[in-house]
């Protein structure tokens, strides 16, 4: 399938080797995008993060062993297999900036999309939003609170997207050419060691657009070609080795 080219594509580039699994990524993510609350949080089928931190291995004993944390929002993919299975477009790929779109008006929570996506990104919502008294006044405006029985996915902070865009248009800049850090996620400002970089892959003038060209800087499962808009770095072989699941005998690139 063709990958759609956009003249913006926003992006990330995760520096896996400064990250320290603190999870303020995820805390930011929820508080920012509505996400509510359960009453038992381990219940992993039922809790809702649109960003999760995983914990890799190098499954050496000490003392070589070695531990990395990895960060997975939504990749974002250039043809993603959600889109293609949706019944309803509720999800698409038109959205400016490349970012794959989730309308939850659509979703009738069929669910494809979620069977389709290697990468465990979405998640459907078994239950009503329910805040702790007095929490509710805390929620971001600009982002809906999504019913229950609906499909869920990391957006980019899209709404950011569109502050960055009318503040632009108010300062008489142009819109459409967003300087970097004009449009930052919710978890790449919280993280206190700078370990996620967001910006416009196609310009030079972001800093994403060079990480993302350093030898060191690899996509999850990227042969599996979904052209994902998210990069992982990281100076050590055995992690990029398990991002895309290498064999003992075949070299890994970088």
């Amino acid at each position: 399938m063709q990958v759609k080219e956009f003249k913006v594509k926003w992006g990330m580039a995760i520096d896996i080797d400064k990250c320290t699994g603190c999870g303020a990524c995820m805390v930011a993510c929820q508080a920012e995008n509505n996400l509510s609350p359960i009453e038992d949080a381990s219940n992993k089928i039922k809790v809702m993060n649109w960003l999760v931190v995983y914990e890799l291995s190098n499954k050496k004993p000490f003392p070589e062993h070695d531990v990395a944390y990895l960060p997975r929002p939504c990749q974002q993919c250039g043809h993603p297999p959600c889109v293609s299975v949706c019944p309803v477009i509720a999800t698409d790929k038109n959205e400016e900036g490349g970012i794959v779109s989730q309308i939850y008006p659509r979703c009738i929570g069929c669910r494809y999309c979620m069977a389709a996506c290697p990468y465990h990104a979405r998640y459907f919502n078994w239950l009503d939003p329910v805040w702790p008294e007095g929490m509710e006044k805390a929620l971001t405006p600009d982002v809906s609170v999504r019913p229950r029985g609906v499909v869920e996915k990391c957006t980019f902070c899209h709404h950011r997207f569109m502050q960055a865009k009318d503040k632009a248009i108010v300062e008489g800049r142009d819109p459409e050419a967003l300087a970097d850090g004009d449009y930052v996620t919710s978890c790449t400002e919280a993280c206190p060691n700078g370990a996620i970089v967001f910006g416009d892959l196609n310009n030079p003038d972001h800093q994403v657009y060079h990480l993302a060209r350093s030898k060191y800087a690899s996509r999850l499962l990227e042969r599996l070609h979904a052209d994902t808009q998210v990069y992982y770095i990281s100076r050590r072989e055995w992690v990029r080795r398990q991002l895309d699941n290498y064999l003992d005998n075949e070299k890994v690139k970088g």
